[in-house]
């Protein structure tokens, strides 16, 4: 029988939720541009983009594995939608905030906060100028908490929104379906940063905010109209660490899902630089927000031309090895950006590195979708939300300290280098993934 590129797409249930993730996902990658682009103009500091970073991770630590028995146990769909009201609160409050700079007074309290922010970014802050950082806007640290709180919903969400998809489609689509899944999110993540960057220019930080509440109202709303394919498979967890570390003993068991969670853990974690494309587009590459823009885009850009490749073909043979070949080429295109200083070469850099990075994403999420039982995808979720989210926002925060201390050439590069170096350690403490078998072959283990 030929093979359908399209199957998913053609069930209703799937479509319509796709469509909702698309919306959020695009509008929040427009907010991420703005956010970034925002703090990094008010306080110069590559340390307030990192902090960021340590932001966004301390829910990750802090409440991933609850938020995976959440999943297990209740209806996916409320979880999401509440999630989705949670978030359009704060970017409807975000976007007020933004309005106009200088609008909050300077309360003790908030100039507290921002003279602590600033010590802060003087502890790493060797590389430029002290004399130019600028940690005085009352609005700042109101900012640092509303990402927080947006940061807590998310996560709570996450597990739900990830481990929904098998209750859409029929388990021979499920590949099919991951893989338009990630082709979703990077197209989100191509325009949704290019169109962020202009509407900043032209309109104001306050209006990306505006987009991102709209999209979280539509989200919501084609919520109500999905229906599962597969009935849930709720059972009773343990109230207990042992019901709620359970994913975690799957994932020790199962040693290729634990190698493909710890290569992508550590790659991430050294070669993570979204947070610092302000800096290289403001100090080396001299471009605005328009051309951040971008940049932040590029990955995604080549993200989605990977992704409809494998989309049109069948998935890897060897996808084991395929992994760890992709993951030492995105390394290595993180190690061309670093030293690039021509805004065509560092644009094309992001694109590869995008392009190697979806292959990571589909063959790893098909594995962990493929080998978990649907009553424990919502926990196992949940620990490779921990891998996930903590390598990308301790990455954030590691980038930032980083290029405070040593500059930013010199910080990626070691970045990409350091990527590199542990696609061989997993090589070789972890050669299960190396001898992996076709993705057809893979089934659930109950």
């Amino acid at each position: 029988m030929s093979h359908d590129p399209y199957a998913a797409l053609r069930v209703r249930n799937y479509r319509d939720y796709m469509l909702g993730s698309f919306l959020a996902l695009f509008t929040r990658q427009g907010m991420s541009i703005a956010i970034g682009w925002q703090i990094y103009q008010w306080t110069r500091s590559a340390t307030a983009l990192g902090l960021m970073g340590l932001i966004n991770v301390l829910p990750v630590l802090l409440l991933s594995l609850p938020a995976g028995v959440v999943a297990d146990r209740y209806d996916r769909r409320k979880i999401i939608a509440y999630g989705a009201v949670g978030t359009t609160i704060c970017s409807t409050l975000l976007a007020l905030l933004s309005f106009e700079r200088g609008s909050i007074p300077h309360y003790a309290a908030l100039d507290a906060v921002n003279h602590g922010l600033r010590a802060v970014a003087l502890l790493f802050e060797r590389h430029g100028d002290p004399l130019t950082l600028d940690f005085t806007a009352p609005e700042l640290p109101i900012i640092y908490a509303l990402l927080l709180v947006q940061a807590c919903i998310r996560i709570i969400a996450w597990p739900a929104r990830t481990s929904i998809v098998p209750l859409l489609l029929p388990a021979d689509q499920l590949s099919n379906g991951i893989t338009w899944n990630s082709t979703m999110f990077e197209a989100a993540t191509v325009l949704g940063p290019a169109v962020g960057g202009f509407i900043v220019a032209w309109l104001g930080f306050s209006a990306v905010y505006l987009l991102d509440a709209v999209a979280g109202a539509l989200f919501i709303l084609l919520l109500l109209r999905v229906r599962y394919f597969n009935r849930p498979q709720h059972e009773a967890i343990e109230r207990s660490w042992r019901g709620m570390f359970s994913g975690a003993k799957f994932i020790w068991r199962k040693k290729v899902i634990f190698a493909a969670s710890t290569l992508d853990l550590f790659a991430v974690l050294f070669g993570a630089i979204t947070e610092l494309l302000p800096v290289f587009a403001s100090e080396i590459l001299r471009v605005g927000p328009i051309g951040l823009g971008w940049l932040r885009a590029a990955p995604s850009m080549g993200a989605i031309g990977m992704a409809m490749w494998q989309t049109h073909h069948a998935p890897w043979p060897k996808p084991g090895r395929t992994l760890l070949l992709a993951m030492t080429g995105f390394g290595l295109a993180i190690v061309v950006f670093g030293l690039s200083r021509s805004y065509v070469l560092s644009f094309a850099a992001l694109l590869l590195s995008g392009m190697f990075d979806n292959i990571n994403v589909v063959i790893r999420q098909s594995l962990i979708q493929l080998l978990t039982p649907d009553r424990l995808r919502g926990r196992v979720t949940s620990v490779t939300q921990i891998f996930i989210g903590s390598s990308n926002e301790i990455g954030a925060l590691r980038g930032g300290l980083m290029v405070a201390l040593l500059g930013p050439a010199l910080a990626v590069t070691a970045g990409g280098v350091c990527t590199v170096a542990v696609v061989g350690v997993v090589l070789w403490t972890l050669p299960a993934l190396k001898k992996l078998g076709p993705l057809a072959t893979l089934t659930a283990e109950e």
